[in-house]
């Protein structure tokens, strides 16, 4: 009878289904954005533990940023390996024929539709693959992109002090291993803020550099407690650098162009202007005229921009010269002693790359590169298959152990 009893359990059990096999999870990765942080920042003695972070891993002599040196289409840079052209998001604010709309990073209806995104971020990557993620206030991260969603998703909310946000990180980690995501972001603006409104080499600006250290600090102090510093794999980055502004740098439109002429998504220091009808040369003209200014029509500008084949782009685009700013006067309250924008070249517009952690080599300094390869190295950190984009593996691959 026995004998009966466990031939019968045998057959059941073998016609019993097997469970799915889960995605082998790979080591947590932090990508953490301090926005404005200007590669120099680093070499100013005040920064002791994204300094150590750099001596014991690994430092890039530089990031460069994509143009325009913005934070959104920088941001989105980063997590897609594609140019802005090639994701779509070109500007912090911009217009999208192809939609019929307008995006700006202040809209969150506009920002958290998905049409606006032309290519996968990360998360979505993983999340498709059975990844939990929690692209904490990414730009991106409030839309269904592809019709998915981060499995831990926090609408932005910049009034949240640095120290709760390293806590919510600290949480995610602390949860079991099941919930618990792989992908994790921090983003930090009080050292971008504190840029433009005192000027990058401000004492406030300063201040702001420490403080934004103390946070990472913070947040190592939070790995070592939970055991985790040797196991994650940490790498901290920023979207641009910040150039010095003053009003004597002023680039006035309103006197050389008229503003019922042109339409304007994004003014300083990069001029997105969408001429009336019949206007197109008559703008051009006009904004050629003006010194401290590159001016450009869509077709031609430089290639290294990777611009104009987005119908994103406006028929006339204009850059300023560094330091400059442009403005529809040149009179009224100055607010700002600090800007980004300006062409990707600039040394001032350099961002930082520094990495920690089980997968990367110690001690080493990389030369300079484009932040489009970062997603190819989160995709590899994560173990996901890369798709075909702007970025290569090959240019970060001599950071990996």
């Amino acid at each position: 009878m026995v004998h009966v009893l466990l031939c019968a359990l045998v057959i059941a059990l073998a016609a019993c289904p097997a469970p799915a096999a889960s995605p082998a999870r790979p080591p947590a990765v932090i990508l953490v954005s301090i926005d404005g942080f200007r590669r120099d920042y680093l070499d100013r003695g005040i920064t002791p533990n994204l300094s150590r972070l750099a001596r014991e891993g690994v430092q890039a002599r530089a990031m460069i940023p994509v143009f325009p040196t913005l934070t959104f289409p920088n941001h989105y840079s980063i997590v897609t390996g594609r140019y802005p052209a090639h994701h779509g998001i070109v500007a912090n604010s911009f217009r999208a024929p192809d939609l019929g709309r307008v995006y700006s990073m202040h809209d969150r209806s506009s920002v958290r539709d998905p049409r606006f995104y032309l290519a996968e971020p990360i998360w979505v990557a993983a999340e498709r693959r059975g990844l939990a993620t929690a692209p904490f206030f990414w730009p991106g991260s409030e839309a269904p992109i592809g019709g998915t969603r981060p499995t831990w998703l926090v609408s932005y909310d910049g009034a949240l002090p640095d120290a709760d946000r390293v806590a919510r990180v600290l949480r995610w980690l602390d949860m079991p291993p099941a919930r618990r995501p792989v992908f994790l972001t921090l983003y930090l603006s009080g050292v971008d803020a504190a840029g433009h409104r005192y000027g990058p080499d401000a004492p406030e600006t300063r201040a702001a550099i420490a403080h934004a250290d103390s946070v990472v600090g913070s947040l190592l102090a939070g790995l070592d407690r939970g055991r985790l510093a040797d196991s994650v794999n940490l790498i901290v980055v920023s979207d641009h650098g910040m150039a010095a502004t003053s009003p004597d740098s002023v680039i006035a439109l309103g006197r050389h162009l008229p503003r019922q002429w042109v339409d304007v998504e994004e003014l300083s220091p990069v001029l997105m202007a969408w001429p009336h009808a019949g206007l197109v040369d008559s703008v051009y003209a006009r904004l050629r005229a003006l010194r401290h200014l590159s001016v450009y029509r869509r077709a031609d500008l430089p290639a290294r921009y990777h611009l104009e084949e987005s119908s994103r782009i406006p028929p006339v685009m204009a850059v300023a010269d560094p330091g400059w700013t442009i403005r529809w006067e040149s009179e009224g309250s100055w607010e700002t002693y600090g800007s980004h924008g300006y062409d990707d070249t600039l040394p001032d517009m350099r961002a930082i790359f520094v990495a920690h952690g089980p997968a990367f080599r110690r001690g080493v300094t990389v030369p300079a590169f484009r932040n489009i390869h970062v997603y190819a190295l989160l995709a590899t950190l994560l173990r996901l298959r890369l798709p075909p984009g702007d970025g290569a593996l090959d240019s970060v691959r001599g950071m990996l152990r």
